[in-house]
């Protein structure tokens, strides 16, 4: 989670055999008492209330903009915010580009239904690819119908004329088109994905999640030679996590939920941005974002990439459209996107699906309980995770992140354990 919020100041048994870094020296302030309540006090009582319920104009826009960041990242509701957005809504021609990025994406992160003749309005004078893209997935989401598709596909032809040349506003027809006949289709055969493994000779972790993001995931590991790391009680290591981004946009909009498809896993890393925490956590591209860095494989210079991006899976999944997610996503210009631990309270999301996760900036995010007298961890999905990976040699590989169907609730260990039986 890339997330920088200014408002805070600021199959063979492979067990796991040794950890980079020991949990014991773990450490962050940012988890103590006394700290999360002070941030949830600036939160609220700041950027919440105080900075919503400002008159809108030049000196205050940033004020207004860094509140829906956090909005979003939060998904909180209020009656301030709602003031605060009637204003943004009333002045939104006069806003800065980032400001109503920012905007659109609170709205759409925190209040679903409510504003339908609002970004009604806005779409139908937008010239900002991206900003009409965010603004036609909130009117596709309330009504995913004939309807609504025509209403924003007349409107994509008659303002962006050349939109075919434009990849983002290719990707949101593709969506708008398909996304409900994808989450009835079934996905192609896991064992085959994994039996494939041995033709690319890499590490793999594989994602496992719903097409709704509000229901947390499952990944394990593949190693090198096929095997897939195990506890050393011989079962599968299989650890929570969540692909869903605080906002819930689609995969092909900045700060939208992890794409499917495959990531380039480039090694491990201590961040210092203080939600996502101390814990060492895997640095990841996507295609297009560092060219020859993506690739741990040989690369077929007389193909092309998406290609070369093909290869890397088999045949009964290079077709398969929505494995394409994060090489658009990347061409289109998604970054920075991480698996990583967390240092967020989970209690701001009491009574969501995902309750302990906590959701991020689309990047995949493991389970982690501090503890707030110490400083250091309770209990860290992303821990074993990092520890399962280095159990056998080498620090980078592939990481394919998948959305195995739509039931409504959380990917069970269960599930994963059947699916690699029948690789057997």
């Amino acid at each position: 989670m890339k997330f920088v919020l200014t408002i805070i100041l600021f199959s063979i048994i492979s067990p796991i055999l040794f950890a980079q870094t020991p949990r014991d020296t773990i450490y962050s302030n940012f988890v103590l008492d006394q700290r999360r309540n002070s941030f949830k006090d600036h939160l609220l009582n700041t950027v919440l209330l105080k900075n919503m319920e400002q008159v809108l104009d030049s000196s205050t826009e940033e004020q207004f903009r860094e509140s829906c960041w956090a909005i979003a990242q939060f998904i909180v509701q209020s009656t301030s915010i709602e003031k605060g957005f009637a204003q943004l809504f009333d002045k939104y021609q006069t806003l800065d580009y980032s400001t109503k990025r920012s905007f659109l994406e609170a709205v759409y992160a925190s209040y679903s239904k409510e504003y339908e003749k609002e970004i009604g309005t806005l779409l139908i004078t937008e010239t900002v690819p991206k900003l009409f893209a965010m603004q036609a997935v909130y009117l596709y989401r309330m009504n995913p119908n004939k309807a609504t598709k025509e209403f924003i596909q007349s409107y994509l032809a008659n303002r962006f004329p050349d939109y075919e040349k434009i990849t983002l506003l290719v990707e949101l027809v593709k969506y708008i088109q398909h996304n409900q006949t994808e989450l009835h289709q079934k996905t192609p055969s896991l064992t085959k994905l994994f039996e494939h493994q041995k033709n690319i000779g890499t590490k793999i972790n594989y994602s496992i999640q719903r097409w709704n993001r509000d229901y947390p995931g499952i990944a394990i590991i593949q190693n090198a030679d096929g095997s897939f790391v195990r506890e050393k009680n011989g079962r599968l290591l299989m650890i929570e996590q969540l692909a869903r981004a605080g906002s819930n946009l689609p995969y092909f909009l900045t700060n939208g939920n992890t794409p499917q498809g495959i990531f380039s896993i480039t090694g491990t890393e201590v961040s210092h941005n203080l939600f996502i925490g101390p814990t060492p956590n895997f640095q990841m591209l996507m295609p297009y974002e560092a060219d020859s860095a993506f690739w741990h494989t040989t690369y077929d210079n007389r193909k092309d990439s998406l290609s070369n991006y093909k290869n890397l899976l088999p045949e009964s999944w290079s077709n398969y459209a929505p494995l394409t997610e994060s090489y658009y996503a990347g061409k289109i210009g998604r970054s920075e996107i991480l698996s990583h631990g967390t240092t967020i309270d989970p209690e701001y999301f009491k009574g969501k699906p995902y309750y302990p996760l906590t959701p991020t900036l689309g990047c995949l995010c493991a389970k982690e309980i501090w503890n707030k007298t110490t400083g250091r961890l309770d209990q860290s999905e992303q821990f074993k995770l990092l520890n399962g990976f280095l159990s056998t040699p080498g620090t980078t590989g592939y990481l394919i992140v998948i959305n195995l169907d739509n039931q409504q609730k959380a990917v069970s260990k269960k599930e994963i354990q059947l699916n690699l039986e029948r690789k057997k």
